[in-house]
C-alpha cells in the first residue's frame, strides 16, 4: 500500500516529529519531577499523600508488562524461519548476561575496596534493630535459596504468572507456547494472526496509560522526597555519590566500550535517543515502565523483532547490571561498617554467590534487599541486620540501579543482534544521528505505530510491533 507525502503513516510521523517541545513526553516528565521535588521539600506532609498517584501509574504499567512480553515473544518466535535460531539467540543472550553481571559485580567490589567508605562506622550488629519493610525483606531473603530462580521458572498455572507479575514465568510460557505454535504449522497460523491483532490492542491500551506518565513521575518523586527528606541524602551522601559515579563509569566505559568496539555505535547518541525513557525511569524509580519503549525503539533502530522480543524481556530478569553493582558495593560496605574482615578470596567467593542470588529476586518487590539478604545469609560471615545501615538511602539509589539496568539491556540487545547478524547497522547509525526521523511514539492518541508492521525509511526497513504493511513515504 502506497501513500502520498503528508498522508497515512508518513503524515502521522511528520506530525509526531513536528510536536512542540512542551508536548514532548520527556519534557513533561522532567517538569513533573521538578515539581515533585519542590513539593516534597517544602510541604513533605502533602507530598507523602501523593504516593497513590505514583503507585497507581506503576501498577497500571506492570499490568501490561506480562501481556506485552508474552505476545512479543510469541510473535518474534513465529516470525523466525528456523527455530534453531531462537535457541541460538537465547544461549548467546544468557552468555552475554553472565559476563556482564560478573563485570558489574567486580566494578562494585573494586570501587568499595578503593574508597572503603564503611571504615570508621564501627556499627554493632547486635544494636541494629529491623522493622517494617526491612524486616520483611530480611525474613524473605533468609529463606531465599540461590537455586530458586531455576525451580521457580515453571508456574503452578497458566494465568498465575500474569496475576503475580512473575516475568520469568511469563517468558517460560511464551517461549514454550511460541515454539508449539510454530511447530504445528498451518494449524497455528490463525493463532499467530490473533496474536498480532491482540498485540495491537495491548499497545493501544499502553498508549492510554503512557499519557499519565508525568502524573506518575510527579507522585513517585513527591512521595520519595516528602517521606525520606533531602536530609537523608546527606547522611550517607558519600555512599550514594560513590554508587552513582561507579555506575556512570560502568555505563560509559564498559557498556560504551562494548557498543563502540563491537557494535560500532556511540553510547552518548544512545542516551539522547532514549531520553524519554531516561526521565521516566528517573521519576518512577523503576525500569519496567520503559520496557515497551525500549523494545519499540530498538526495533526502529533496525534490530530484528525476534531478537528484541527475546533478549529484552529476558534481560529484565537476568541482566541487571545496576543491581549487580549495588549488590557488591552494599555487601562490602556493610562488612566494612560492621568491622567484618574479608580477604580477597572471601570477596571472590561472595561474588560467586551474588552471581546466583542476584537472579533469585528478579522482578520481586524489594528485590535488591532480598538479594542482598540472601547473599549475606548464604555466606554467613556478614550480619544480615547490617542492611539497616543503608535502608534509608535505598530509595535514592533505586533510580540509578534502574537506569543502569535499562541501558545495560539496550546494549545487550544490540550486541546480541549484531552477533546474530540481525542488526541493520546503517539504519541504527542513521536513527541515532537523527537522519531517519522520529521513532514511533506510543503516547499519541491517533498513533498506530505500535502495531507490528514494517516501516520503510530511507535508511532501510525496520519492524515495529504490528502487522506486515509496507508504507512508502
Amino acid at each position: 500500500m502506497t501513500h502520498t507525502p503528508g498522508s497515512g503513516r508518513a503524515g502521522q510521523a511528520a506530525r509526531i516529529a513536528a510536536k512542540p517541545w512542551y508536548r514532548q513526553l520527556y519534557v513533561q516528565v522532567l517538569v513533573a519531577i521538578v515539581i515533585g521535588v519542590m513539593l516534597g521539600w517544602r510541604w513533605p506532609d502533602l507530598a507523602t499523600d501523593m504516593e497513590p498517584i505514583g503507585t497507581t501509574f506503576i501498577t497500571a504499567m506492570k499490568m501490561l508488562i506480562g501481556p506485552i512480553v508474552f505476545l512479543t515473544i510469541i510473535g518474534g518466535i513465529a516470525g523466525v524461519a528456523d527455530l534453531r535460531k531462537v535457541g541460538r539467540t537465547g544461549v548467546k543472550a544468557l552468555a552475554y548476561f553472565q559476563v556482564g553481571t560478573i563485570v558489574a559485580l567486580l566494578t562494585g567490589l573494586v570501587a568499595i575496596n578503593v574508597f572503603r567508605l564503611g571504615d570508621g562506622v564501627h556499627a554493632d550488629p547486635a544494636t541494629l534493630t529491623t522493622s517494617g519493610d526491612a524486616s520483611q525483606y530480611i525474613e524473605q531473603g533468609e529463606h531465599q535459596h540461590w537455586w530458586e530462580f531455576l525451580t521457580g521458572i515453571v508456574p503452578n498455572s497458566f494465568f498465575g504468572p500474569f496475576v503475580e507479575g512473575n516475568i520469568l514465568q511469563v517468558i517460560f510460557l511464551a517461549v514454550v507456547f511460541g515454539i508449539a505454535v510454530k511447530m504445528v504449522g498451518r494449524t497455528g497460523e490463525p493463532i499467530i494472526a490473533a496474536v498480532g491483532r491482540l498485540t495491537e490492542v495491548v499497545f493501544k491500551v499502553l498508549s492510554f496509560v503512557m499519557k499519565a506518565a508525568p502524573l506518575g513521575a510527579f507522585g513517585a518523586m513527591s512521595y520519595a522526597i516528602g517521606k525520606f527528606g533531602l536530609s537523608t541524602l546527606t547522611s550517607l551522601g558519600s555512599l550514594i555519590i560513590l554508587f552513582y559515579v561507579t555506575s556512570a563509569l560502568f555505563v560509559v566505559l564498559v557498556l560504551g566500550g562494548v557498543l563502540a568496539l563491537y557494535v560500532r555505535l556511540n553510547i552518548f547518541q544512545l542516551f539522547r535517543y532514549f531520553k524519554e525513557e531516561f526521565w521516566l525511569i528517573l521519576g518512577t524509580s523503576t525500569a519496567e515502565p520503559a520496557l515497551p519503549g525500549l523494545m519499540r525503539k530498538l526495533q526502529f533502530m533496525g534490530a530484528e523483532r525476534s531478537t528484541v522480543g527475546l533478549v529484552v524481556p529476558t534481560g529484565y530478569s537476568f541482566n541487571l547490571d545496576g543491581a549487580a553493582i549495588y549488590l557488591s558495593l552494599a555487601t562490602l560496605y556493610i562488612a566494612q561498617a560492621t568491622d567484618t574482615s574479608l580477604s580477597i578470596g572471601q570477596q571472590l567467593g561472595l561474588l560467586a554467590v551474588m552471581l546466583l542470588t542476584s537472579k533469585g529476586a528478579a522482578g520481586v518487590a524489594g528485590g535488591g534487599f532480598i538479594a542482598l539478604t540472601a547473599t549475606l545469609s548464604t555466606v554467613g560471615s556478614v550480619p544480615a541486620a547490617g542492611i539497616m545501615l543503608i535502608f534509608g538511602i535505598d530509595k535514592f539509589m533505586s533510580e540509578c540501579r534502574a537506569l543502569v539496568n535499562f541501558f545495560g539491556n539496550a546494549v545487550a540487545t544490540l550486541s546480541v543482534a549484531k552477533w546474530e547478524n540481525g542488526l541493520d547497522l546503517e539504519r541504527a547509525r542513521a536513527v541515532l544521528a537523527g537522519r531517519a526521523g522520529e521513532p514511533p511514539v506510543a503516547v499519541e492518541a491517533d498513533d498506530t505505530a505500535s502495531r507490528p508492521e514494517l516501516v520503510k525509511s530511507g535508511a532501510g526497513t525496520v519492524s515495529v510491533p504490528a502487522q506486515s504493511t509496507e508504507v512508502t513515504p
